[in-house]
Parts: C-alpha cells; structure tokens; sequence
C-alpha cells in the first residue's frame, strides 16, 4: 500500500507492489486459520511479503511505517501489529487533493494519493463500475478493516494493551520523532507534526481520522 502511493513509486515498482497485495487479498486468509494444512496459501503470504519488500526496497514506504517504528520501539508492539493499528488512518490522511505541504517529486508533482488508492481497489477488484474515487477508496478501508477483524486485530492501540496515560505521555515526543523517520520522506502528503499526533490520537482511541 505504502510503496504503491509513494513519492518514489515507477513502473517498476507499481507491478510489485499490486501483484503482492492481490497474492495477500487471496491467500492471507486462509494461510491465517489453515496454517500448516493449507501449505500453498502459506507459500503465497511468504511470496506476497517478499514481492512487496521489493517493491518497498525500490519505491520506499510512508508516515505508517514512520509511526509504526516508533510505536513499535515505545510499547514493545509487534511491526506488523502496529502498521495494522495506523494504516486505514493513514490512508483517509493521505487521500486528499489539497494537502497542507506536498512532497514533490517529478514523476509526483501533483497530489495523487487519492487515484492511487482507487486504484488499488480497481486491482483487488472491490470496486464497481461507476465507483468515484471516493467510494473506490471506502470500500478498500472497509476491506482492510473486515481483514484486520478476521486476523483478529486489535481495533485501536489501547485494544492492544497501551495503557492511556502512559500514551499520552509520550505522544509529542512520538509525533516528533515520527517525522525526523526515514520514511517520512516518501509518504505523498508531507506532514505536519501536529498531523501526525492527531493521527496517532485517533488510532489510540479507534477513531477514524479527520481534518481538523
């Protein structure tokens, strides 16, 4: 997902990066409940995950993996877990035309998050003819969150044992370190760090992301 709206993202990656999501939207399931008596959906996760590190590994990531690695560090959750905690805000983030700051790159010198997440749905066959972008873009968020609940995800952070207090005490410095990450560099919407705390406070509390 990050990889494909990335500031970095080219044709070689693009291919990668749908091919791995398509391989995880038909497999991960049962790969997941199976385990060992499904042994071909276990191959294709294990395939999807390296498809898409080379796609990563060409395209670079976004603000997600730049919370995550910082949640992660702070309260000791799983990478996987906390990429699962942030991504659908992250995209409802990212999915605007007008942006506060844009990062600009010369194969990304418009917003363009917004039909590239359509996009994605097009590719993983969620959406319907006639769709708009925008209903393109719900129905990928209410596919991530319907797979989230079938792997058996945490709705929120504090569902996932962060206690309040202790997260509210070290949000700023989350938020701050957030943006000094790596891969910040690369996510479609440059962010503000007062974005990326409201980001981290609605997927706290479980709610869905809004523009303030």
């Amino acid at each position: 997902l990050e990889a494909y709206v990335s500031v970095l993202a080219s044709e070689f990656s693009d291919g990668q990066a749908l091919q791995a999501l398509k391989l995880l939207k038909e497999n991960l399931p049962a790969s997941y409940h199976e385990g060992s008596k499904n042994p071909v959906a276990r191959e294709r996760v294990h395939s999807a995950a390296t498809i898409a590190g080379i796609a990563f590994a060409n395209a670079f990531l976004g603000v997600c993996h730049s919370m995550a690695h910082k949640l992660g560090s702070q309260f000791h959750i799983p990478h996987g877990l906390a990429n699962a905690l942030l991504i659908c805000n992250v995209i409802r983030y990212n999915a605007n035309d007008n942006p506060t700051k844009q990062t600009a790159f010369s194969q990304y010198d418009r917003p363009q998050a917004r039909r590239r997440y359509a996009e994605i749905a097009d590719h993983l066959g969620l959406s319907a003819p006639g769709d708009h972008t925008a209903a393109k873009i719900e129905k990928l968020l209410a596919w991530l969150e319907s797979i989230k609940a079938e792997l058996g995800i945490p709705k929120s952070i504090r569902e996932a044992g962060v206690q309040e207090a202790d997260f509210l005490a070290h949000v700023d410095k989350l938020s701050e370190d957030a943006f000094d990450d790596q891969c910040t560099g690369a996510n479609p919407r440059y962010p503000l760090v007062s974005e990326l705390r409201q980001l981290l406070l609605a997927s706290f509390y479980g709610e869905a992301f809004a523009e303030q």
